[in-house]
């Protein structure tokens, strides 16, 4: 029997079957593809699709860009039995079937790795989709995003050259947004983009739908080798040789109208945890537009009053997948003339703080055990808790000062401070040569994830709370503050102003992700009360007790207050004030407690020179013995923090 490499959505029993578990089936077909099919079976409305198994994308690579043998075929196959679904056939003028071509991982990597909308598309079925929809100004706009987004993904055209070409066509017609421009106005782009691609890469714009599906899906096998991919895969400790899916999905479309639209929402809050839903959207807008941040979106609260009976229907399902999962999800969804769809679930990205009332809320609401609760907060996750926010001092100080300078979406929480950075290769260069950087952008791409992670904070002027610069920011616990639209960047002269002030590349930012604010300047920050956070000491209650009860070492009855077995946490402590930090934060015991480490303090260290430099012994006694009050006042001082504990 010949090796499958597609699947349909429908198909997942029989990917379950091949892959032995869940967890196989994600290695199989990616994160996004499981899910899609995940989605499928338990009645959600998800548009037909299919997926390109991740053992083709590697078999791909290995073979140095060649498709394995019958994959192609199969593909063909699986459009075909999406064209049988849909009554729709691929490449047709008079009822065309138009696809997504996305990739997908077995592990979230949002936004690192290439997407193509509206595949399918050529002169002919544009034609036709405008006597089927009468509405030529959707049309237009689709087929200038396939042509650019064609040119930039695949063909590898810079996409500034398309984003200059727009913005000259809305300052000669005098609109400020996207939605202002009309179905002539797209047209012409369109054809512009066609010439964009002949003058950068010597090639027209594929006419061919097959053609265009297969560029496409070469492309994403081999963004999983891109710079911005490898880079996150460093950063997350992700494998190299898992491969990405390719998911073919059937385009339903956002830009419709105002009817139509398109979002992302979380059903917690990804910043905070608070159990409330979070996202943003858009009306007549295809899903990139939220992502990248080229509008600025509505928060997804508002659609309630302009889609009543969509909104209920979201809610619905959100909070259905939540519980299907037991995880807060990150969704994606598009409104097509008032009908719902549903185009990705996955686990969310979140904030440390997040992380832990999220496990904490969900063990208390029984949705996991307390065991799970613990086990999904991770070290690094309580190390960052308990990283320094500004001084509330310092930062009423800069704002009598007038340092403040704007507002933004409080994206990833957390201060931070350093040099402004216009572009990822100076955020990088700057942040290896030990330098602190704000990076600021008008909106952040999968390129510039070198230069994110190398950064203290980002800024940027466009976006929302799911933007690809608030999303990948929170997975890597950066401070963030996005869609400051009083910031007008100008990324030639290398600066931006508000309200008359110019922050240059170089200046001192402070960017506060907690509250959505900017200032110039640098600002103090303070270290975090640790007894504040209650959650973070509820779940730690819980590590203490479920170390105590799984453990095998034994501990004699008489340490009253101690588990008498179980795995303990004990401190190096050197001072009285280590001491009590360690009970604050719950250590059991000071294992090691350096006595040599007293004499350093500033004013024991000339003893301590002196009594080495003495001649005599009864000079070195007459220094031992200034020492003694210092040494055991440090004894007295420990022994009373610790209260009785060894």
């Amino acid at each position: 029997m010949a090796k499958k490499w597609v699947y349909l959505f429908s198909e997942v029993e029989e990917a379950e079957e091949y892959a032995g578990d869940w967890e196989g089936v994600r290695g199989l077909l990616g994160g996004k593809g499981a899910n899609l099919a995940e989605m499928t079976r338990i009645g959600v409305p998800v548009p037909p699709g299919f997926t390109v198994t991740t053992e083709a994308c590697n078999a791909y690579l290995k073979a140095g860009g060649e498709f394995p043998p019958g994959m192609w075929e199969q593909e063909l196959a699986a459009l075909e039995a999406v064209e049988a679904e849909t009554g729709k056939k691929f490449g047709d003028a008079e009822n065309p079937l138009l696809v997504s071509c996305r990739s997908g991982a077995k592990f979230s990597m949002p936004g690192m790795m290439d997407t193509v909308l509206n595949i399918g598309m050529n002169d002919q079925t544009a034609e036709g989709m405008v006597r089927l929809t009468e509405n030529p100004t959707f049309v237009y706009n689709s087929y200038r995003r396939l042509v650019q987004m064609f040119g930039s993904v695949v063909l590898g055209v810079p996409d500034e050259a398309f984003e200059h070409a727009i913005e000259a066509r809305k300052e000669a017609r005098g609109v400020k947004d996207d939605t202002d421009l009309d179905a002539e106005d797209w047209k012409a782009l369109t054809e512009e983009f066609k010439r964009i691609i002949r003058e950068h890469k010597d090639i027209d714009f594929p006419q061919d739908p097959q053609e265009q599906l297969k560029m496409a899906t070469e492309a994403v096998f081999s963004s999983w080798n891109g710079k911005p991919a490898i880079a996150y895969r460093k950063r997350e400790n992700i494998p190299d040789d898992l491969g990405t899916g390719v998911n073919i999905v059937t385009m339903v479309f956002g830009n419709m109208g105002w009817d139509s639209g398109t979002g992302v929402a979380f059903t917690r809050n990804p910043a905070t945890g608070e159990d409330k839903l979070y996202g943003d959207y858009l009306l007549n807008a295809q899903g990139e537009d939220v992502v990248a941040g080229i509008r600025n979106t509505k928060p997804i609260q508002e659609l309630q009053d302009e889609m009543p009976q969509v909104y209920a229907e979201f809610t619905g399902i959100t909070d259905r997948l939540e519980k299907h999962y037991r995880e807060m999800q990150d969704v994606e969804f598009t409104i097509e003339r008032g009908k719902l769809w549903m185009l990705q679930t996955r686990n969310g990205k979140r904030t440390a703080k997040a992380a832990v009332k999220i496990a904490v809320d969900m063990a208390n609401e029984g949705l996991i055990t307390k065991e799970e609760a613990v086990r999904r907060v991770l070290p690094e996750h309580v190390d960052t808790l308990l990283h320094p926010q500004f001084s509330q001092q310092a930062l009423d100080q800069a704002r009598t000062d007038g340092h403040y300078l704007a507002r933004g979406v409080n994206a990833s929480p957390g201060a931070a401070v350093g040099m402004a950075a216009f572009d990822a290769d100076t955020a990088e260069e700057w942040g290896q040569a030990g330098k602190d950087v704000i990076m600021v952008r008008p909106e952040t791409k999968p390129d510039d994830v070198h230069g994110m992670i190398a950064s203290r904070g980002i800024l940027t002027s466009r976006g929302g709370a799911t933007s690809h610069a608030a999303v990948v920011a929170r997975q890597f616990g950066t401070p963030a503050v996005v869609g400051s639209e009083a910031i007008q960047i100008d990324l030639e002269k290398r600066q931006f102003t508000v309200d008359g002030n110019v922050v240059k590349e170089g200046d001192w930012l402070s960017i506060d992700g907690t509250a959505g604010e900017v200032f110039a300047g640098q600002i103090a920050t303070e270290t975090p009360k640790f007894e504040e956070q209650t959650d973070l000491v509820t779940l730690l209650d819980c590590a203490d007790e479920f170390a105590a009860r799984e453990g095998v070492r034994e501990w004699p009855a008489d340490y009253q207050g101690f588990p008498t077995r179980g795995l303990q946490v004990w401190a190096n402590a050197d001072y009285p004030a280590d001491a009590r930090r360690a009970r604050q934060f719950g250590a059991r015991g000071i294992g090691l407690c350096r006595t040599e480490h007293m004499f350093f303090e500033q004013e024991r260290l000339p003893i301590v020179q002196s009594m080495i430099l003495s001649k005599t012994p009864e000079e070195r006694k007459q220094h031992l013995d200034k020492l003694l009050p210092y040494q055991r006042a440090d004894f007295e001082g420990i022994f009373e923090a610790m209260d009785g504990l060894p």
